[in-house]
């Protein structure tokens, strides 16, 4: 197969190595704005060929295309993929904004070309069984889901300023996998931030964001969500998810990398060292997503995030950033109304 990849900033320079090291994919066309991205992915990546613009991308051929740009292309890259016929990754989120997203929605209402919108962790092999094991039965009613992101340290200012804030770029992750896991929808949110007061204004406070949020989430069955997301977790990268049921629990994430030191005299779990970033805490699940992409665009396989799907994660979002700046529940159906 031969991929397009539009994007080669922080996540498209991880799926460059990704990609070119799944056995289908057989050629990379890569593009970005910024000569020295493209420069180190084809240096790195062998089977990178730089084109000068996506509309080069579109016009090579390829069978499915992958976009990694910033937010606030997704939706043009998004609807002009599409509008080629070429099926489409497009990482999180789906537009820059909720009415950029169902602009989005409404464009691609029964259009046949396949689209995936990029959440990891529904191909994490850990999640994945979190969620078998509530959709068996096991753990029984389940009541309580606990999903948490703590990133080591922030982004640099200038994405930031772009990200669209903590609840569409970062909690996002969490919102997605509480909805895929309990197979649940959100019906209210209650959101509540801080920021770092060591933090330089223009990170946080300039944006009109916070360093550090907790969110509570009612879905549909009366299940609540419980979200916690840093930019400022110094040990590591953390990314966990539990699951209590009245019969049983379980939990995603709790292997030797989790970035936590035990108090408790004489316990050496987890042994180390800590995830660093999602580049280590999630490779496994970034290489699982992306050949399913390559299944979906090779017609073998439904997509398993279309951007309908992805639209119920957005809405939680927009909730959540309304919830915390408003002091107050946010119910979903006023959102998405």
């Amino acid at each position: 197969m031969r991929i397009g990849l539009i994007g080669l900033g922080r996540i498209g320079a991880f799926h460059a190595d990704t990609l070119a090291a799944l056995d289908r994919v057989e050629e990379l066309v890569v593009t970005d704005p910024v000569p020295s991205a493209v420069d180190a992915v084809t240096a790195r990546v062998g089977k990178a060929t730089a084109v000068e613009s996506p509309e080069a991308v579109f016009g090579a051929g390829v069978d499915g295309v992958v976009v990694a740009a910033a937010t606030s292309a997704h939706a043009e890259l998004l609807l002009a993929a599409v509008d080629k016929g070429i099926p489409t990754f497009c990482e999180k989120p789906i537009a820059g904004t909720a009415d950029e997203a169902v602009a989005v929605r409404d464009r691609l209402a029964g259009s046949d070309v396949p689209v995936q919108i990029g959440y990891p962790r529904r191909f994490d092999p850990a999640f994945v069984a979190a969620r078998d094991a509530v959709r068996s039965g096991a753990l029984g009613r389940v009541h309580t889901v606990r999903s948490t992101t703590l990133d080591p340290a922030p982004p640099p200012a200038a994405y930031l300023a772009v990200s669209g804030g903590i609840f569409r770029d970062c909690s996002v992750h969490d919102f997605d996998a509480v909805r895929w896991v309990t197979g649940q929808e959100a019906v209210q949110v209650t959101a509540v931030g801080s920021v770092d007061p060591d933090a330089p204004p223009a990170l946080y406070a300039d944006n009109g964001d916070w360093s550090t949020v907790s969110v509570i989430i009612t879905l549909a069955d009366g299940t609540l969500g419980v979200v916690s997301n840093t930019r400022t977790n110094a040990r590591g990268y953390d990314v966990r998810l539990e699951v209590h049921g009245v019969q049983d629990s379980v939990a995603a994430g709790l292997d030797d990398g989790l970035p936590l030191r035990p108090t408790q005299p004489g316990l050496t779990w987890p042994a180390g060292p800590p995830h660093t970033f999602f580049m280590d805490r999630l490779a496994e699940a970034f290489r699982h997503e992306l050949a399913a992409f390559c299944a979906v665009a090779a017609g073998e396989t439904a997509s398993p995030c279309t951007v309908e799907d992805a639209m119920g994660t957005t809405w939680v979002a927009e909730a959540a950033t309304l919830s915390a700046t408003e002091n107050r529940p946010v119910r979903i159906d006023e959102i998405a109304r």
